[in-house]
């Protein structure tokens, strides 16, 4: 099976699906990882421009990620909606060089306003794959959790160690720590009588 995942910046993968990309990869299947922003105008102070660009690197090789299956884009954080062309665009070539059994990204229900982006070219360029949306509970109003993915404590570690790899993002992100990642874990295994989950949105589901 191939899973696209989605991230408007860098990061947003791990936080909101880093379990479930450790599962898949652990069972076998291949999981492709799209970047749209390195966030190089946001990059606290002291830190090189291209940091984050670095940081996902080794975040995805942490997760077992094959470089050649990492796509970095460049657009400008913030400004995503004067790209959105440009944006799906690059889903589609993405889309004919993948052929993506599922593709995981942001919901519509995300007020950020990259993330809305990325969710609505989404389903723009994916419609012929199953489609998930990750959960970021600070950015969505309201959460409708409709899939759900078991997940051990070896996934979860393995999360917490690819968000350990983003180090120019401890001191200004306070829900990149190890004891939120295992709540919210915790919080959806209890949902579904299990030890730790990821949960999504349905937004297209193809058997």
């Amino acid at each position: 099976m191939k899973v696209l995942v989605l991230a408007p910046h860098t990061d947003d993968v791990e936080i909101g699906c880093g379990g479930t990309v450790a599962r898949l990869i652990g069972e076998g299947n291949a999981v492709f990882y799209a970047a749209f922003s390195i966030c190089e105008e946001s990059v606290p102070c002291g830190f090189p421009k291209n940091t984050l660009e670095i940081e996902v690197k080794a975040s995805a090789k942490e997760m077992g990620i094959l470089e050649k299956n990492l796509f970095i884009f460049k657009y400008p954080v913030r400004r995503f909606n004067e790209h959105r062309q440009d944006i799906l665009e690059d889903m589609v070539l993405l889309n004919k060089k993948i052929k993506p059994d599922i593709v995981i990204m942001p919901g519509e229900n995300d007020v950020h306003q990259d993330h809305f982006v990325i969710a609505q070219e989404g389903k723009r360029a994916f419609k012929k794959s199953s489609m998930l949306a990750y959960e970021m509970v600070w950015n969505n109003f309201e959460s409708e959790t409709t899939f759900f993915v078991k997940l051990d404590k070896g996934h979860i570690d393995k999360k917490i160690r690819a968000l350990g790899c983003y180090e120019s993002q401890k001191a200004i992100r306070n829900y990149v720590n190890e004891e939120f990642v295992r709540s919210l874990a915790r919080v959806r295994g209890v949902q579904i009588s299990t030890e730790y989950a990821e949960a999504f949105k349905v937004i297209r589901w193809i058997m």
